[in-house]
C-alpha cells in the first residue's frame, strides 16, 4: 500500500502535472503577448466582413467597394504583429541541432550570440521599414501624405500597413535588446515545449 493508502498503480491516484517553464522573458514580452493576442482577433474581424460581402454580392447583387482592401488590411497587421509575439514567448522558428547538444554554459553563450544577431538584423530591419513607411507617408518635398491604394474607394492603407510594420520591427528591437542584456546577466533563455499550441 502507498503511504495515501491507495494501492500502487490506482487509475484514480493521478500524479501532480508539471508546470511547464514561462516562455515569456520580460514584462514587455508579456504585454506584447497581451497585445498580439488581441491582434489574431482582427482575423476574425476579416472573415465576417468577408461574409458579409458575399451575401451582399450574391444573395443582393450589391457587392461592396471596401471589404477586399479592408481585409487585406486587418490580416497584414494581424501577422505583422505575429512576429512580436512569436518572439516575446520564445516560439520563433529555430534551428536547435547544436544548442541541444552542448551544455549549459555552451548554451549560455548561443543564447547571447543568438540575441545579439537577432538585436542586429531588428535594428537593421526597423531602419528599412523606417525609410518604406517615410515614402509611403510623404510626397517628394517631404509634406505629409499617406499613400493610397489607387482603387475606386482609394483608403491610405498601404500607408498605415507600412506604419504597422515598422511599429512591429520597433517593439521586435527592443525585444532582442532586452534579451540580450537578460543572456549578457546569466539568465538563459526558457526551454519551450515546441509540442504545444499555446502561446
Amino acid at each position: 500500500m502507498s503511504p495515501t493508502n491507495e494501492p500502487a498503480g490506482d487509475p484514480r491516484v493521478t500524479p501532480p502535472k508539471e508546470t511547464p517553464p514561462d516562455p515569456v522573458r520580460t514584462a514587455f514580452d508579456r504585454g506584447v503577448v497581451a497585445c498580439g493576442r488581441l491582434a489574431a482577433w482582427l482575423v476574425l474581424v476579416a472573415m465576417v466582413i468577408s461574409v458579409y460581402e458575399v451575401i451582399m454580392r450574391y444573395a443582393f447583387a450589391s457587392p461592396t467597394s471596401w471589404v477586399h482592401e479592408t481585409v487585406v488590411m486587418l490580416v497584414a497587421v494581424s501577422f505583422a504583429f505575429g512576429g512580436p509575439a512569436a518572439l516575446a514567448s520564445n516560439r520563433h522558428i529555430r534551428v536547435k541541432v547544436l544548442y541541444d547538444s552542448v551544455g549549459p554554459t555552451a548554451r549560455l553563450w548561443l543564447d547571447r550570440f543568438n540575441d545579439l544577431v537577432a538585436f542586429l538584423f531588428c535594428l537593421g530591419m526597423t531602419y528599412a521599414a523606417f525609410t518604406m513607411f517615410w515614402e509611403a507617408s510623404h510626397n517628394p518635398l517631404g509634406e505629409w501624405q499617406l499613400e493610397r491604394s489607387g482603387t475606386s474607394w482609394n483608403p491610405p492603407f498601404p500607408a498605415l500597413v507600412k506604419g504597422v510594420i515598422l511599429l512591429a520591427l520597433a517593439i521586435m528591437c527592443v525585444q532582442s535588446l532586452l534579451h540580450l542584456v537578460k543572456s549578457l546577466r546569466g539568465k538563459p533563455a526558457p526551454e519551450v515545449d515546441d509540442t504545444e499550441n499555446t502561446v
